[in-house]
């Protein structure tokens, strides 16, 4: 018995010792290659928590969100390449897409999958899916774990948003399993690159140059890239039932919660699920309670005609998800409704082929078009990521609406 507790006891230590060495982040992301070799930096995949089934009852609200993934699935090119953005009137498209929002709006076909029970969409997701996974990176005498490779770097925020679109694959389908690839595995290693990217004072690097000697950029900063890597932490650990996971996660909502206020749906989005998964803390409430006020207080800017869909869909999106984190932390959530709703009517007066601008359309626009969240009336175009904030917006607040009606 003593042998065994010693042989334990030296365990202990060596997995101690591995942590310690992982996460002593400084200046290279990749510092810890030199120290511990990759096997002993890998914490076990346990069996995935059960899937949070949501009834979508008929409606409006339902259609519209089919109807935007209807517009996704027409503008898909047989390799699966997503339309990123277009001007509906004179046909014009953007040549320069951001592959990031197009990898989220992978993402969101498989939210209009879940929502609509037709797996069409899962097949179209997964046709856009095996096509943007092209780009992973992995490179191990460089970096740690696997980086989607975008914009000529391996930004943070596109390594935390395929873990978003795997995690949401999964909820449509419970399946990892996507031709040759195990995606559970493939979102594990963009865990440990997100991890990576770590500073000492608990930030984050926002770029990574893969190329070389594997460097991080220190002066590379993207908005909500870091709370959009706490969404996918939280996501890892409901896709493993890995604690490691939720520790990280914990550890960098620390952080998180240290900064400024702003109108960051992401954050929005990990509170709702630290609240399905665990619980929220008072701070975390508190700091959920200052991200809603902060979208209510710019309320008559984001719902001036002049503003774009894109930028407004996000406060709703931000909103929903925080009635549902306060709900299930048993907080007061009705005064958010209103709130909601006038985001829903701004956004939703722009879903082709309705507009706001006395546009009269013609069958043919209609037809090729319907179902787009175009972005002003200055600004007629539709562009991937309009249609994502929305889907997820309002998809997020029909969870919501089911809650209260489950419970």
């Amino acid at each position: 018995m003593a042998s065994r507790t010693r042989y334990l006891l030296v365990a202990l230590f060596l997995l101690a010792l591995a942590g310690i060495l992982f996460f002593s982040r400084g200046g290279n992301p990749s510092a810890a290659l030199a120290t511990a070799p990759a096997e002993t930096l890998s914490p076990p995949v346990l069996s995935p928590t059960q899937i949070l089934i949501t009834p979508f009852p008929d409606g409006d609200l339902k259609d519209s969100v089919i109807a935007a993934g209807d517009y996704l699935l027409r503008q898909q090119l047989p390799n699966g390449e997503l339309s990123y953005q277009v001007d509906f009137i004179s046909g014009e498209r953007a040549y320069s897409p951001s592959h990031v929002r197009l990898m989220a709006g992978t993402g969101s076909l498989f939210t209009v999958c879940r929502v609509s029970g037709n797996l069409e969409y899962c097949d179209a997701g997964d046709l856009a899916l095996d096509h943007y996974l092209e780009a992973l990176v992995t490179d191990p005498e460089r970096f740690r774990g696997t980086c989607l490779f975008a914009e000529g770097i391996c930004p943070l925020g596109a390594a935390a948003l395929t873990v978003d679109t795997i995690h949401k694959r999964w909820q449509a389908t419970g399946d990892f399993s996507l031709q040759d690839r195990n995606l559970l595995d493939t979102a594990v290693e963009l865990g440990y690159f997100i991890l990576s990217m770590r500073k000492n004072d608990g930030g984050f690097y926002y770029a990574l140059d893969p190329h070389f000697s594997g460097s991080a950029d220190p002066d590379f900063y993207v908005t909500h890239a870091a709370s959009q890597s706490l969404l996918a932490l939280v996501e890892l650990y409901e896709m493993t039932g890995n604690d490691f996971w939720m520790e990280q996660a914990r550890e960098v909502n620390e952080y998180l919660i240290s900064q400024t206020v702003t109108e960051d749906h992401w954050h929005a989005y990990a509170f709702s699920k630290l609240a399905q998964l665990d619980s929220l803390s008072k701070a975390d409430q508190a700091y959920a309670g200052q991200i809603a006020q902060t979208i209510i207080n710019g309320e008559v800017r984001s719902l001036n005609k002049k503003n774009t869909s894109i930028s407004t869909a996000t406060k709703l999106e931000g909103l929903a998800a925080l009635a549902q984190a306060f709900y299930l932390s048993g907080g007061e959530v009705q005064w958010l409704n209103p709130e909601i709703r006038a985001f829903i009517t701004f956004v939703r007066a722009r879903q082709l082929p309705d507009n706001d601008c006395n546009w009269t359309l013609t069958k043919e626009v209609s037809v090729e078009f319907g179902g787009g969240i175009f972005n002003s009336c200055d600004e007629p175009s539709i562009r991937v990521d309009g249609l994502q904030n929305w889907i997820n917006g309002v998809t997020a607040y029909l969870e919501y609406q089911s809650m209260i009606k489950v419970k």
